[in-house]
């Protein structure tokens, strides 16, 4: 299927202000802003209550945002951690998504604003990956949840974030978790691994493979902190026992392939895995979804098939 015609339009308009953004390579600190430019917007959904929060991390505070969808309690949780390829991207950059799976899910969103690359490189969003996870179980009270049904959630370096999320609690023995919402994830950081969606989306469908390779350079320290498996949780020997999973890829993003080699070792390993790969979508679809009625639907199928996984 050919791209779909409104992610068509999107990246018109993309490459046109990215063309005369910057006729120099942009800083990191410039990226940043870029990133947020493009993802945050004011065409948000309303919450009944959003608040922003701190939880004690391995190395200061991660800030986190709460979004509760009613007054009635307690809810499902869903630790949510943000794209942007280990380096850019926060609490605002996914403000949309954190919104419409709280109201369409009915489960209290936490949005982690874990630390970045290169200024704290792996495993520092690990570290604070899994101190927020347990912060939130421990405020179970005051955040109006359930500690016996959370679930973890993330689009791309979050999607590895949350797969690496769920091996570490079986690892560590809990917290337990009821669920994973992977999406688009980035599971296998070594870019040579040989995937033909790297090199068949390498150029034009937003994510590039010029730049996975850059932001794996500033997320790890060395190469052969890929093959970690809190750094490429496909290269987990055994997967036994995970939350049943949502896998989802995009047809036009480089790493569609690995996410479906995930959801396949998942499969085999016996974790129930609802795969899906979208025609005609691209990496970071999800947040447009605010814009793209097609990307919206897949969000709430998405938060059917989460707030499922709580009934059952």
């Amino acid at each position: 299927m050919s791209l779909h015609p409104h992610i068509d339009a999107f990246l018109e308009r993309y490459y046109a202000v990215a063309s005369t953004a910057a006729a120099e390579p942009l800083t990191v600190d410039q990226l940043r802003y870029f990133f947020n430019l493009t993802w945050a917007t004011d065409r948000l959904e309303p919450v009944f209550r959003i608040e922003d929060r701190n939880i004690a991390g391995p190395e200061g505070d991660v800030p986190v945002r709460v979004y509760t969808p009613g007054d009635e309690g307690p809810y499902p949780a869903l630790v949510y951690y943000h794209g942007g390829g280990f380096v850019l991207g926060g609490l605002d950059s996914h403000d949309s998504i954190c919104r419409m799976l709280a109201n369409d899910a009915q489960v209290v969103v936490i949005a982690v604003d874990y630390r970045l690359a290169p200024e704290h490189p792996f495993p520092a969003a690990v570290q604070d990956a899994y101190a927020a996870l347990n912060g939130v179980v421990e405020a179970a009270d005051s955040l109006h949840i359930d500690p016996s049904r959370i679930a973890v959630a993330g689009d791309s370096a979050g999607g590895n974030l949350s797969a690496v999320m769920a091996i570490m609690v079986k690892e560590r023995g809990g917290p337990k978790l009821a669920y994973q919402l992977l999406i688009y994830p980035a599971v296998s950081l070594n870019v040579e691994a040989g995937f033909p969606s790297m090199t068949e989306n390498a150029e034009g469908y937003l994510l590039t493979l010029e730049s996975i390779r850059w932001f794996y350079q500033q997320y790890l320290r060395d190469e052969g902190e890929a093959n970690h498996v809190w750094a490429s949780p496909l290269l987990c020997a055994d997967l036994t026992g995970l939350p049943p999973a949502m896998v989802i890829t995009a047809q036009y993003d480089p790493l569609r392939d690995e996410g479906a080699a995930y959801a396949k070792r998942l499969q085999e390993a016996g974790v129930a895995v609802d795969y899906k790969c979208w025609e005609g979508m691209i990496h970071q679809f999800f947040n447009l979804a605010h814009e793209i009625e097609a990307a919206r639907a897949v969000v709430r199928e998405a938060a059917t098939a989460l707030k499922a996984s709580f009934e059952t």
